[in-house]
């Protein structure tokens, strides 16, 4: 839970902000302010948007947003592990990475630099019927610049480095803006300042400035997005076909979610268990349609392999990961013809 922060400390960064940004971003861009809200837009933001004709395979966009954090001094750094066992059962967000800084006061860090994380949250938004909301996904690729800083004007450097970055993707300036409260908010020893982007109407995620309340004066950074919200907000495709291909068309939406979220819970070397991460994964697998499994889900299971293999090496072989997920599925319900004890 959020709280709003009443340090001095916090304030006083607040108040750096528009000037750092300014500073940053130049003379291209406006800034409006109403109280503690801000925002910053292109003065020619109403020219019309128009998608590439050839959308870029998950390769080629990973590809581009790995050299375009390097040339703006943040290396890619390894993954952290999906099982994460602290004050989080799984790896919820690459921000994680900064743990030993922001909640232990040291001065390290667990990884530093351009993260594209796997993540599992269940807190996507749903419809009235309980199914996610297009743009939403149990399981997503945080896309993340995390590090230390030592001044605000790194965390401008860093903001204008990503309008770079997504420039090179093929987002112009003109169709993206920065939004948000300058009201720094407090959550146990962590302290922040959290600012929103967005691409026409899409919000993408956000850059947040953040610091240990023991030690305020060592600062981090953490921006991030969704790496396939990233690929919608530039194609502007159908959410369903993005993120399932042709088997969004023959298999209901929460299957197709659960069985991708299983995938990579599995081949992370995590197995259906009754309690702690090994209980995520069987009530990740409950949410399968039986019919659909007793069918086998190894197509499925094969392409989703190849997308969570490109951010790293899983654990288990895919034909290993399928045989769970059906045997798993079989165990809850009745087979063909039969009856539930």
């Amino acid at each position: 839970m959020l709280t709003r922060a009443t340090g001095s400390v916090g304030e006083d960064l607040a108040q750096q902000i528009p000037d750092v940004l300014r500073a940053a971003l130049g003379p291209h861009w406006e800034f409006t302010a109403d109280g503690p809200h801000i925002e910053i837009a292109h003065p020619h933001r109403g020219t019309p948007y128009r998608p590439p004709r050839r959308p870029p395979t998950w390769r080629e966009l990973l590809d581009s947003l790995e050299l375009g954090f390097a040339r703006d001094g943040a290396p890619r750094d390894v993954c952290l592990p999906l099982r994460w066992g602290r004050e989080t059962e799984l790896t919820i967000s690459a921000v994680q990475a900064l743990d030993p800084l922001l909640k232990d006061g040291q001065l390290g860090t667990y990884r530093s630099g351009f993260i594209p994380q796997p993540v599992v949250r269940f807190t996507g938004h749903r419809d009235a019927a309980g199914q996610l909301k297009d743009g939403f996904l149990t399981s997503f690729v945080n896309i993340s610049r995390v590090q230390p800083i030592q001044s605000m004007d790194e965390y401008g450097a860093i903001l204008d480095g990503w309008l770079t970055v997504l420039s090179q993707l093929g987002f112009h300036a003109r169709h993206l803006s920065i939004y948000g409260t300058l009201t720094p908010w407090r959550r146990r020893q962590v302290e922040g300042i959290t600012l929103r982007f967005r691409h026409l109407d899409l919000t993408l995620g956000d850059i947040v400035l953040l610091w240990n309340t023991a030690h305020p004066h060592r600062l981090a950074v953490d921006l991030g997005t969704g790496l396939e919200r990233l690929a919608w907000a530039r194609t502007r495709e159908s959410w369903p076909s993005l993120i399932y291909g042709r088997y969004a068309r023959i298999a209901p939406l929460p299957t197709l979610d659960a069985i991708r979220t299983a995938t990579l819970l599995l081949g992370s070397g995590i197995p259906p268990a009754a309690r702690g991460a090994g209980g995520i994964t069987r009530r990740v697998i409950g949410a399968i349609d039986p019919d659909v499994a007793r069918l086998g889900v190894s197509a499925m299971v094969r392409a989703v392999y190849n997308y969570w293999s490109l951010f790293g090496m899983l654990l288990a072989p895919w034909p290993e990961i399928s045989r769970v997920i059906e045997e798993e599925v079989g165990d809850a319900g009745p087979g063909p013809g039969g009856t539930a004890d």
